[in-house]
Formats: structure tokens, C-alpha cells, sequence
């Protein structure tokens, strides 16, 4: 599933240049940056060639910015939130937060020129919450892909907090797996769990 991040990575990756534009609804922002995003990935040798330093810096400060991983990360845990005490819940958003700019770190690598389609949003003056439906073509032929985005309007502009490629959610995704793994060894071992994994992720990556 995580080779479709990439998709993501595209529509968000400009964003802090139109951010005061808050009358620019989430669609059309999404489609306005996307030829933009492209013409760069396609430009930037180094991340072309497989680094992966540049590639989590580019994530980190032009990615990460919009998307609100406290709520994902309460989403992904679900009922299980609750048991949480406010130490654990800082190390779980903290971890899962790591586990996504990893995962999209790896998925930046595998852009191939995909070409996006994004749908039309029908967008109320009071609408706080929306969907962005997107339809994602593969360079090399074959059945498009659906990729959406919910997103949440803040103070600070609008957020994703869930992605759903195929119709299959990432946060529900997660949800089970992380479900599990407390029924087995409780929220603390979830928090080991994902940072162990993090650090796997991140050894495999500098060697690369």
C-alpha cells in the first residue's frame, strides 16, 4: 500500500506557498501545486539517484507541516486512546508521527511519473471537514488508482488526517495492528514496538 504515498507527497509538497490563501479550496489548491511538485521531483537529481537525507529533510519541512499527526495518531489508536495517560499519548504521536515521515520517505523515491486527476469538491463557506478524491494513473498503463484525503479546516489552514488509497483507510489500517499489539502488551508496548520498528526503518535507510 505504502508505494501509493508517494501520491500524496505530490499534492501536499508546495503548500506553504499558498497557506495565506485561505480562500482557496482544498481541490483546487491540490491541483493548482501538483504540476509544480512534479516539474521538482523531476528536476532533483539527488533524490533521483536515492538520498535519502535530502528526500526526509524535503518531508519533513514541506510535508509534515499539513498534516495534524496528533489526531491521526488517535484515530489509528482508536478506543485504546483513552487508556492512554498524557505521557503515553505524547511518545505515541511522537513514534507514529516517525513511522509516516519514514514510510513517506521511502515512497518519495519510487515517484515514476504518475500522473493525478483530482475531483471536483463541492465546498459550503461553513464546511470544516472534506474529502479531496483524487485519481491516480500509472505511467506504465493499467487500472488508475483512487487516492483521498481527508482533511480537517484549523487555524493553521487545512490538515490531512486520514488518506485512503482504494478505498482502504491508513489509519484504520494501523488500527488493527496497533490494537493488537496493546491487547498483547499494553500501551507501553505499543510505544516499544513503534520505535524499535523506527529505528529499524532509519538504520535501513542510512545505509542506503
Amino acid at each position: 500500500m505504502h508505494k501509493y504515498l508517494i501520491l500524496l507527497i505530490f499534492s501536499l509538497f508546495a503548500w506553504p506557498a499558498y497557506a495565506a490563501e485561505a480562500m482557496i479550496a482544498p481541490d483546487v489548491l491540490a491541483r493548482s501545486v501538483t504540476d509544480e511538485v512534479l516539474v521538482a521531483l523531476r528536476n532533483d537529481k539527488a533524490i533521483q539517484a536515492g538520498d535519502q537525507k535530502k528526500a526526509r529533510e524535503l518531508i519533513e519541512s514541506r510535508i509534515a507541516p499539513h498534516f495534524n499527526f496528533a489526531g491521526m495518531a488517535q484515530l489509528a489508536v482508536g478506543k485504546n486512546w483513552s487508556a492512554a495517560n498524557p505521557e503515553q499519548r505524547k511518545a505515541l504521536v511522537a513514534e507514529f508521527r516517525a513511522l509516516l515521515v519514514q514510510t513517506y520517505t521511502a515512497s518519495l523515491l519510487l515517484y515514476k511519473d504518475q500522473k493525478i486527476e483530482y475531483r471536483p469538491l463541492k465546498l459550503a463557506a461553513d464546511d470544516t471537514d472534506v474529502l479531496v478524491r483524487s485519481l491516480v494513473r500509472q505511467s506504465g498503463g493499467g487500472e488508475p488508482v483512487q487516492v483521498d484525503y481527508g482533511m480537517e479546516k484549523t487555524d493553521s489552514g487545512w490538515k490531512v488526517y486520514n488518506v485512503k488509497i482504494g478505498g482502504i483507510s491508513l489509519v484504520e489500517s494501523y488500527r488493527t495492528t496497533f490494537n493488537t499489539e496493546i491487547q498483547k502488551n499494553g500501551v507501553d508496548g505499543l510505544i516499544k514496538t513503534l520505535r524499535d520498528k523506527n529505528r529499524t526503518l532509519m538504520a535501513q535507510q542510512s545505509v542506503k
